[in-house]
């Protein structure tokens, strides 16, 4: 009887070490995370406010992935995917820029957003993938920079 209770005690002691263990999901989230900083890559989770058209609504906030810019007088711009290989502005007219849209091509569907301005290029990024998704995300970053 008293082997039950310390077995139960036990358990009952144990059990919140169970919940601090990340989840198969956040090991994934990690460890692409880690592979983006190999690659160059800054990361961050940026509070966003997405425009009321898009549907499904993404998180806020959402995983930033980010790379300085060069060039003394780099173009600014914005776009969003509204749809699988769908670019629009937030005029939601779509992407007539050809280089752009090369590009835009090989990100996977669960890219948000894609930003440019004088500093940084940033992409907003769902992070459901394997470590491929992350390397075409990392040459998109570093063509447009």
């Amino acid at each position: 009887m008293t082997v039950w209770i310390v077995v139960s005690i036990l358990a009952v002691v144990l059990s919140p070490l169970a919940w601090l263990r990340p989840s198969r999901r956040q090991s994934g989230q990690i460890a692409l995370r880690m592979e983006a900083r190999r690659m160059g890559l800054g990361m961050q989770l940026a509070p966003q406010e997405w425009p009321h058209w898009m549907d499904p609504q993404p998180p806020s906030p959402c995983a930033q992935y980010h790379r300085p810019r060069r060039g003394a007088q780099p173009a600014c711009w914005a776009y969003w995917q509204s749809a699988p290989g769908m670019w629009v502005n937030q005029w939601r007219e779509a992407c007539a820029d050809p280089v752009l849209l090369e590009h835009f091509r090989t990100l996977p569907a669960n890219v948000f957003k894609v930003e440019a301005d004088r500093q940084m290029i940033v992409l907003y990024w769902g992070e459901r993938g394997e470590a491929s998704v992350l390397q075409d995300i990392a040459a998109v970053l570093k063509a447009l920079a």
